[in-house]
């Protein structure tokens, strides 16, 4: 069985097998109710609704709260926690699945568990574990944030001759002066406007977009990421501007830690990637034609995944588990081991997969939830 509520599936593993046939989707996408509760700074969410509808009801009953999740408005808010969910606010609340009060999942047995009765360990695994795993989730509740009624945002764009790796490090280093950023350069808004201009919607787009749910359009791409921890050298930035120029449909996105992220143990949640991380690094390859380009699109973000080693975290080479990649190992139906799980496992949760496996072990030995990278439990 495949459950998909995530809309943003790397992989496609909550909507094809590569290990098991035949096999059963279960949707979620007609569960999008959202119970927005402002006197307890709180909501409950169904795990269908997209993070767009999710900004949009909390919008609408108080413009000084927010949820500290996904810049893209069609992520599935089901699967979009289950992975961590990170976004714009991280830095100053950390990720959406540090700010979930309770759950309900179904679990392998059929039954429905709120927090007090799946256990505490069980609702740590969920928080950040990856989906599929460990059971259903029907619905979220969520603590919600204070934003400013009005923030600011800006972009500026800069060629590679206005920017070149020596003028980067000194944007790192003192506070991005080097942007040269202008009062025309910015304008304040509200909250969930600021959503709709970083999700890259028309100036004077309508919040009410938000509610269209998922998109219906088909993307061709195959991704990665990696996690930094050490300043990249100016000799090897300009090389690396090179590589990435060779390809015609790369986009890489350089999201910044520290702040709260820093501040929140890595073993917390799941999601380990915290303390000292500089920032996390997407690399995305994407192409219109189907199946015509895709091998030379997927050997090239290889090629280029294996020449940023040195410069990105080591033992392990820290994955996010959201950005689901089969290429760092897979399991092999229902007789996958732990020894084998490791090779994916360790890289998206660190120590953190051992537990995932001991939750897993507990609360679904038979594997009733699995795919090609599901936590596996220890066999008796």
């Amino acid at each position: 069985m495949r459950i998909r509520s995530g809309g943003h599936d790397y992989e496609g593993l909550s909507y094809v097998s590569l290990i098991e046939q035949p096999f059963m989707i279960l949707d979620l996408v007609k569960l999008r109710e959202i119970d927005v509760n402002i006197a307890q700074n709180a909501a409950w969410i169904q795990a269908g609704a997209t993070t767009g509808e999710v900004y949009y009801r909390i919008s609408a009953k108080s413009a000084k709260h927010g949820y500290p999740a996904g810049i893209c408005t069609s992520l599935g808010i089901g699967g979009h926690i289950t992975g961590g969910a990170y976004g714009s606010m991280m830095r100053k609340f950390g990720l959406g699945a540090d700010n979930v009060l309770d759950a309900k999942i179904v679990d392998a047995n059929g039954r429905i568990l709120d927090r007090k009765a799946m256990g505490e360990d069980l609702f740590w695994a969920i928080r950040g574990g990856g989906g599929g795993s460990f059971g259903v989730i029907l619905w979220w509740k969520i603590q919600l944030v204070h934003v400013p009624q009005i923030v600011t945002v800006f972009t500026v764009t800069k060629t590679l001759e206005q920017g070149r790796a020596n003028r980067l490090i000194k944007v790192m280093k003192q506070s991005f002066p080097e942007l040269g950023l202008k009062r025309k350069d910015v304008f304040e808004t509200s909250w969930i406007n600021s959503v709709l201009y970083i999700a890259g919607y028309p100036d004077g787009t309508k919040p009410e977009i938000l509610l269209q749910g998922k998109p219906t359009m088909k993307v061709y791409f195959k991704a990665k990421s990696d996690f930094v921890r050490k300043v990249i050298p100016e000799k090897s930035l300009n090389s690396l501007w090179k590589k990435f120029l060779q390809d015609d449909g790369l986009l890489m996105i350089w999201n910044p830690y520290g702040g709260k992220m820093s501040k929140i143990s890595e073993s917390a949640t799941p999601f380990p990637h915290r303390k000292g991380t500089l920032y996390k690094v997407q690399y995305a390859s994407g192409w219109i034609d189907g199946e015509t380009s895709m091998e030379k699109h997927i050997d090239w973000m290889r090629k280029f995944y294996n020449y940023m080693a040195p410069y990105v975290s080591k033992n392990p080479r820290e994955t996010y588990v959201n950005y689901r990649d089969l290429d760092i190992g897979m399991n092999l139906k229902n007789s996958t081991s732990f020894s084998h799980a490791w090779s994916f496992g360790y890289r998206y949760f660190k120590d953190n997969f051992v537990r995932l496996v001991k939750v897993k072990s507990k609360v679904d030995p038979s594997n009733f939830f699995r795919h090609e990278q599901s936590i596996p439990p220890l066999k008796g």
